[in-house]
């Protein structure tokens, strides 16, 4: 009977050992740290839309975060995550266990990353930029920014569209697709134009898309902060008298080029909606994305009677103002004789 017993004694001690070995096992794969920052080189890792286990893990081993895979695969596997990859940026911590690591991925809590976006001139431009930050594909934004029953409903067409971005800095998540992003930015533009801007435009008699061709006029005239609000006054000056506006930088946009640093008379001839030297009042939109810098220009634009303006001839970037065209005549010359110093002929 004694020895039966001993036997049975045994026989549960290596019975409960096992269980604690195996137990221990499951616990470690389960509640142990698995992840190691030390040498990886971002937290982040992007999971793209249709991603499927496989590639998952891949996607893990290329982020040299994981110490072991098999733990890793075995407890997504208990909770049934290959079944519910949700896409998107996820920040990973220092020693997070398998079980942490399993329960954020499949609550798609993500991340979102800062997108800023700034001196952009063309529609094709901000898709580029966008594109690089962001898993949308460039092409199918500029599908929609290019479809003018869409735009429509946005309340805007191909010309007055490049208003409707604010340059800014944006918290957004990785996985926004073209539409979502678009909506996103309408979202951010009804947001900027409050009550007392809008009231600001039309004291000057201007639409908020006004303000926007006008900022980016004034954006392109001159990088000098400290100036824009004197550009913005003196363009106001012309439109409230019917002056042309005559800014180069319609006529730069015109001829597609803005390189151009010495445009010549026969450039004003250019038959064109935006050439400003042939046609009155504002052109018929945007000639870049307008900065905030330039929008508040307009709606805080600078009183003043100067109707003239040329570059000033010590290149530093700031202008000339005038209130008479003989002024403006004696500035301008100034300006010719240092281009022709500097052999600039176009």
């Amino acid at each position: 009977m004694t020895r039966r017993f001993k036997r049975m004694g045994l026989f549960t001690f290596i019975l409960l050992l096992l269980a604690v070995l195996i137990g221990g096992r499951f616990y470690r794969y389960i509640n142990a740290p698995n992840v190691d920052l030390t040498n990886v080189e971002s937290p982040y890792i992007l999971i793209p839309n249709g991603t499927n286990f496989f590639q998952l893990k891949a996607i893990l081993i290329e982020s040299g975060a994981i110490k072991d895979m098999s733990s890793f695969e075995w407890v997504a596997q208990k909770k049934d995550y290959p079944e519910k990859i949700i896409s998107g940026r996820y920040k990973l911590v220092d020693r997070m266990s398998n079980n942490r690591l399993v329960n954020l991925l499949r609550s798609g809590r993500q991340e979102p990353l800062n997108l800023t976006f700034n001196n952009i001139r063309k529609l094709e431009q901000l898709a580029s930029v966008v594109s690089m930050k962001l898993m949308l594909d460039s092409a199918a934004l500029m599908d929609l920014l290019n479809n003018t029953d869409y735009i429509s409903e946005l309340g805007f067409n191909s010309s007055t569209l490049p208003s409707m971005f604010i340059p800014n800095t944006y918290q957004i998540y990785w996985n926004t697709d073209a539409k979502s992003f678009i909506e996103r930015m309408k979202r951010e533009y009804d947001s900027f134009w409050t009550d007392e801007k809008i009231k600001k435009a039309e004291a000057k008699g201007l639409s908020p898309t006004q303000v926007s061709v006008l900022a980016s006029i004034v954006d392109e005239e001159t990088q000098k902060a400290d100036e824009k609000p004197k550009v913005a006054g003196l363009y106001l000056n012309r439109l409230n008298i019917g002056m042309r506006l005559q800014a180069d930088p319609t006529l730069k946009y015109a001829l597609g080029d803005f390189t151009i640093k010495r445009l010549l008379n026969d450039d004003k001839n250019i038959e064109s909606p935006y050439n400003t030297y042939k046609y009155a009042g504002l052109p018929p939109g945007p000639i870049r994305i307008p900065s905030i810098t330039g929008l508040n220009a307009v709606l805080n634009a600078e009183p003043h009677s100067y109707l003239y303006m040329c570059a000033k001839e010590d290149f530093s970037g700031y202008h000339n103002f005038a209130k008479t065209l003989a002024q403006h005549n004696l500035n301008a010359a100034r300006y010719r004789i240092e281009l022709n110093k500097r052999g600039i002929r176009r």
